[in-house]
């Protein structure tokens, strides 16, 4: 930071100051207290080196350069003018000029390194405030991105059912007097309608999440019981269950409701890639502080190019699924403090794995 006005006038009068206070004190000083004037020359090294700290090597210099002319007065006043003496002065001077010169090049350099450095910092402040204000539109990008994505998912899946629900409606209109028919196209109606709804539960549900509500639970009675609520549709495509838990496992804080729906989710999905049989493992651990459980099946896998989309919203391979299912339990469980993601995906099988806190911490 360049010197102000201000401060070099304090400067200039606080050197002056010290100057005059020396020279008085050398005046006062009788001729024959050589000890003293020998300590009053003494001090005018620190006006130099103020005079350098403060204004450089030219402000050093000058100020040696005047205590120079203000000490050989007063050493001449009381020293003989011998060859000794004159040596001795001249020396003397010298050294107030080196000193003043060297504290002022160490001051000019360490002022220009101070002025790099705090150059340095508000360059790093400025990139930073940038950085953060890019993220910031990024973050505003990628929301409004997702949005966009949801919006058209939203649409795309609401246009099915509506394009049915039209579709019979005018039928009914044409054929008013056929009772058959009527009846298979309001059936029609009411399915539609009902999907229209479960699609816009889903979508709520996934967009305002409800909190996780807490409470002590046995990982292996939750599994149970949705394996029996699962097994039924299973047994209709062969496929066959394998529960692996140890008993000792503590209780997992957890919101049991949103944790069925996370493990029905994986579960059905399973069900639904085997269509022509196979075999589903839950197995759980206790991880350090956490409780880990696996759902794996036997179906053909999930295709790599389908692997980083399997969280988006409305992101579905099945002609009647909504894309929900995966983003909906992906959330409960990131609410729940805990992780949800692919483990593997190959011909032999895909393999799904939540980990949960024991202790349950919630995420806002």
């Amino acid at each position: 930071m360049a010197v102000t006005n201000h401060s070099r006038l304090w400067g200039i009068a606080a050197i002056s100051a010290f100057l005059g206070a020396i020279e008085l004190g050398s005046r006062l000083t009788p001729p024959d207290m050589e000890h003293w004037h020998y300590a009053l020359h003494r001090l005018y090294y620190l006006p130099i080196i103020a005079g350098a700290l403060s204004f450089g090597w030219t402000g050093g210099l000058l100020t040696a350069m005047i205590s120079s002319v203000l000490y050989i007065m007063r050493a001449s006043a009381i020293d003989s003018p011998d060859a000794r003496n004159v040596f001795d002065r001249n020396l003397e001077t010298f050294v107030f000029c080196l000193v003043g010169l060297v504290a002022g090049v160490l001051a000019n350099r360490e002022r220009k390194h101070r002025l790099e450095a705090e150059r340095t910092s508000e360059e790093l402040q400025r990139v930073y405030r940038e950085l953060q204000n890019n993220v910031e539109h990024l973050k505003r990008a990628g929301r409004m991105s997702a949005l966009g994505h949801m919006s058209a998912g939203l649409a795309h899946e609401i246009r099915n059912p509506l394009a049915g629900i039209d579709g019979a409606a005018a039928i009914l209109r044409d054929e008013s007097q056929n009772e058959s028919r009527r009846t298979e196209f309001l059936d029609i109606i009411q399915k539609e309608t009902r999907r229209l709804d479960r699609l816009v539960t889903n979508f709520l549900e996934f967009a305002r999440p409800r909190a996780p509500a807490m409470q002590p639970v046995h990982i292996d009675a939750l599994v149970q019981s949705v394996v029996n609520v699962v097994k039924q549709t299973a047994a209709r495509h062969n496929i066959e269950f394998a529960v692996d838990i140890p008993a000792n496992l503590p209780p997992l804080a957890c919101d049991s409701g949103q944790i069925k729906q996370v493990l029905l989710n994986l579960m059905l999905n399973s069900v639904q890639a085997m269509p022509g049989g196979g075999s589903i493992a839950i197995l759980s651990r206790l991880q350090n502080d956490a409780v880990s459980v696996r759902v794996c099946d036997t179906g053909p896998g999930i295709p790599a190019s389908d692997v980083e989309f399997i969280y988006d919203p409305f992101f579905t391979t099945k002609e009647t699924g909504t894309g929900l299912g995966l983003p909906t339990a992906y959330q409960i469980i990131e609410q729940h403090g805990g992780e949800l993601k692919l483990e593997k995906s190959d011909s032999s099988g895909a393999c799904f794995v939540f980990t949960l806190p024991v202790n349950g911490t919630v995420r806002s």
